[in-house]
């Protein structure tokens, strides 16, 4: 395994990191803990979660699955995304962070988070409360680092001030979408993070696995995929993306490595990528991408990769989650 500084901090965390979105929902609670067990004995030692995934059974099965080992592992949750119905069950007022930050706590089995994460921007809270109610977490220890997630460029920049200015603890990190399949990011937020020492954390980095070569290969959606479980990602599917998916799978199939592989490689070769996580379902998922990491693509490869995907730096991004 080869490990990066999460940023321009001192944490180090693996290049390819373990989402569990799926965890609780598309993959059983035992099976989940098989795929955490195998991910931290291959070498991956950030696991990163979010206290609505499947309705907090993600976190719950982790902290399930850590017992022991609770120290070999960079631990990642989030808060920020609806939670429930209640007029104070999203955000990222203190009120809200807190009582999140305790639940996560409480179904993590574990007295700190290592990197707390707001799921969204908030326009409804002012930044100096949140950043705030951050740093008081981070001195309070329950906390270690902080991260930002579906934050636009110019509202990671305007927190980072307020940080800076302030004397608070800063935003290490950042979450947002990104792939072959979405290089909207490279337009603004990767230059803003290389001059400001953030790292990026992408998530679809597999475009939900489009650029895995499961989609199109048949007229019909494959079984036990997401959008085979979750309708509402057949949005994501269309002529553009498919026709990327087969061409990734080409030169793929062209250099002896696979679709998967070959796009996360390109993905960790990225300027301002610190860690790329990726969900499994199982375990010979997690060991299809682990082959990523030792993947050293040649110019020519990174060339026809970027020629391919140059159209998806321009338009809307392939996801980016708001508050409603």
């Amino acid at each position: 395994m080869r490990y990066r500084h999460l940023g321009r901090s001192g944490l180090e965390v693996s290049v390819l990191g373990l989402g569990t979105n799926a965890f609780g929902k598309r993959a059983d609670s035992d099976t989940s803990i098989k795929i955490i067990h195998h991910a931290l004995d291959s070498g991956i030692n950030f696991i990163d979660t979010a206290n609505i995934y499947a309705n907090s059974e993600s976190e719950r099965i982790i902290g399930q699955a850590l017992g022991g080992r609770r120290r070999d592992v960079v631990l990642a949750t989030k808060a920020g995304l609806v939670k429930g119905k209640g007029p104070n069950a999203s955000g990222s007022s203190r009120l809200h962070l807190q009582q999140e930050l305790e639940d996560s706590l409480q179904r993590l089995n574990t007295d700190y988070i290592d990197l707390y994460q707001i799921h969204t921007f908030d326009p409804n809270t002012p930044l100096e409360e949140t950043l705030r109610a951050l740093d008081d977490m981070v001195s309070s220890g329950k906390v270690r680092y902080i991260g930002a997630s579906n934050y636009a460029a110019w509202e990671l920049m305007k927190a980072l001030g307020i940080s800076e200015r302030k004397g608070y603890a800063g935003y290490t990190s950042t979450q947002i979408s990104y792939s072959l399949a979405d290089r909207t990011p490279e337009q603004e937020l990767v230059p803003m993070c290389l001059d400001q020492g953030v790292g990026i954390i992408p998530y679809f980095p597999l475009a939900g696995g489009i650029l895995s070569g499961k989609y199109g290969v048949t007229a019909e959606v494959p079984l036990g995929s997401r959008a085979n479980t979750d309708p509402s990602f057949k949005r994501f599917i269309n002529d553009s993306t498919l026709a990327l998916g087969r061409n990734v799978s080409s030169l793929a199939a062209e250099h002896g490595h696979t679709s998967s592989g070959i796009s996360l490689a390109w993905l960790m070769s990225r300027p301002a990528v610190s860690t790329v996580i990726v969900g499994a379902t199982r375990i010979e998922q997690l060991e299809d991408n682990l082959k990523s990491v030792y993947i050293q693509l040649d110019s020519e490869v990174t060339q026809a990769l970027n020629e391919i995907s140059e159209p998806f730096r321009y338009g809307a991004p392939f996801a980016f989650y708001r508050l409603p």
